[in-house]
């Protein structure tokens, strides 16, 4: 039975971050069919999307000097320089052809503003800036929220947190994620910090055979 309390929240299921993209999480194509499964049983589903400005502050390109994976100041916080990726305009900003789209209630977009870099589906990373997606989960009678997508360590983990913070139970679907590893123990320490918070693990088979 398809509860009208769930969302299922699909994070940044973009041409870049699968492989052969321009900031790719490894095997990140393999979620899409899991994804996909889950999608059918869920009422209400939504997505995020990074959409950033080609001037993006969080772009190693724009820093004269500075590569990848180097850190600099952004909106006040320790920012790492990334390749430039999810570029509005661009075909890496799109979201993969193979994930189904049909049911999707709305598109959060996010990273638009080039002073500071947003990793949530909620908020920036300073938290000065709010997509609405919280309010619209709210506004819809939303109480558990479900979370999907990539990349485990960076917009999962951040959209997990702030999910949980604003009171929704939180659950992050296990094998429906990937992480970047820029260290190779960075998702097995999301998880840790994830489920230290109280955030609950769960695995696509467990929602898809209760949702019978």
């Amino acid at each position: 039975m398809k509860s009208k309390e769930e969302a299922l929240v699909i994070v940044d299921v973009q041409n870049d971050f699968l492989p052969g993209g321009a900031l790719a999480v490894k095997e990140g194509d393999q979620i899409i069919p899991t994804i996909n499964s889950l999608q059918e049983h869920f009422q209400f589903i939504v997505a995020t999307q990074d959409f950033h400005p080609a001037n993006h502050g969080s772009f190693a390109s724009n820093h004269p000097g500075k590569k990848v994976g180097e850190f600099v100041g952004l909106g006040g916080l320790d920012q790492i320089l990334w390749p430039d990726h999810c570029v509005q305009g661009t075909s890496g900003a799109s979201f993969h052809p193979d994930l189904n789209q049909d049911k999707w209630k709305a598109i959060f977009q996010k990273g638009k503003n080039p002073e500071v870099d947003s990793y949530s589906g909620f908020y920036d990373n300073a938290r000065k800036g709010d997509t609405g997606l919280g309010k619209y989960l709210k506004d819809h009678g939303i109480k558990k929220v479900y979370i999907a997508g990539l990349a485990l360590d960076y917009c999962v983990k951040f959209t997990a947190l702030d999910a949980h913070g604003l009171g929704f139970e939180t659950y992050l679907i296990v094998d429906a994620t990937r992480a970047v590893n820029v260290d190779p123990m960075d998702g097995d320490f999301a998880i840790e910090e994830l489920l230290g918070l109280g955030i609950k693990l769960i695995n696509s088979q467990e929602i898809l055979k209760r949702h019978v």
